[in-house]
């Protein structure tokens, strides 16, 4: 029962925030070693912090499990099945191909969703060592021993062909009946599964260069059509630049013309108050003459 709980905390430091982990991680530690439990204390210390594209794989795992299942399902159906033979078992596992490829590009939208709710950027450097975890998980499925799914803390690498061809026979002798040694497969046969991997390996490498490609092209075309939009902005911009030159010589102008009215204006204040001046002195001079002129008229003449 203990161990039970152990599991299930350690699942519940997987599913967290990545930004959580590790403070949560040394809580936990720290807890079991309170309760004595120094082994289990010393397990939780030594979980490493997921990349941030292992903690998206994780949760795939655990909130989008029935994708997640699908994808495990496609890579276990890669084995080499028993009754697919000859031209029949390579159009079988072309089949098992395309359904994987298109779990794979499911899940990629679904990382993405992710990410962007996590408040990270799903740059396509991320994306890419999702799909290649992803990928891996998928063709370890084949083993009971394979990398468990929702724990992990760094990337994968899918296997090699030949690790590959490897899981594949030992998935296959897993299923079926033990081969008694007049059955055992000989060393042509071995030779001639291989092949038939290797040939639909090639037939999916020239299904994903055709995508490739169509990728390509449409690249090119938008390219093309930016560099035509560049091009008439480019053309509005030299507009509007000579737009701009021609306002600011009218504002040059127009500015000149105003500081001229201004010095007018000021000149002409200037003579108005001495204008006024004059009139000031010239009205006292008519007022001294008028009282004087008003004197004499009162004399009396001798």
């Amino acid at each position: 029962m203990m161990k039970s709980r152990l599991e299930d905390d350690i699942d519940a430091l997987f599913r967290l925030p990545l930004a959580e982990f590790t403070g949560e991680r040394n809580a936990l530690a720290a807890r079991l070693k309170k309760e004595g439990r120094r082994n289990d204390a010393d397990r939780v210390k030594l979980l490493a912090k997921p990349s941030i594209s292992a903690w998206t794989v994780n949760q795939l795992y655990w909130d989008r499990r029935e994708v997640f299942n699908q994808l495990m399902a496609t890579g276990k159906r890669l084995r080499p099945a028993h009754k697919l033979r000859l031209a029949g078992k390579v159009a079988g596992m072309r089949n098992s191909l395309d359904a994987r490829r298109e779990v794979l590009v499911q899940l990629a939208d679904l990382a993405a969703e992710l990410l962007r709710d996590a408040g990270s950027n799903p740059s396509p450097d991320t994306l890419r060592r999702v799909t290649t975890t992803l990928e891996a998980l998928s063709a370890y499925a084949l083993l009971s021993d394979g990398p468990t799914p929702g724990r992990l803390t760094n990337d994968l690498d899918p296997p090699t062909f030949d690790s590959l061809a490897s899981l594949m026979s030992g998935a296959e002798s897993i299923d079926e009946e033990p081969i008694t040694p007049a059955r055992k497969p000989t060393t042509a046969t071995n030779v001639h599964r291989l092949e038939e991997v290797r040939r639909a390996k090639i037939a999916d490498a020239k299904v994903t260069l055709q995508d490739a490609k169509r990728a390509l092209n449409d690249a090119r075309a938008r390219a093309q059509n930016l560099e035509s939009v560049q091009k008439k902005a480019k053309a509005e911009v030299k507009e509007a630049e000579k737009d701009r030159r021609e306002a600011e010589q009218i504002l040059e102008k127009a500015t000149a013309a105003s500081e001229d009215a201004v010095r007018r204006a000021q000149s002409v204040a200037t003579e108005v108050e001495e204008a006024a001046k004059t009139a000031e002195v010239a009205k006292r001079a008519v007022e001294e003459a008028t009282k004087e002129l008003e004197t004499l008229l009162r004399q009396s003449p001798v």
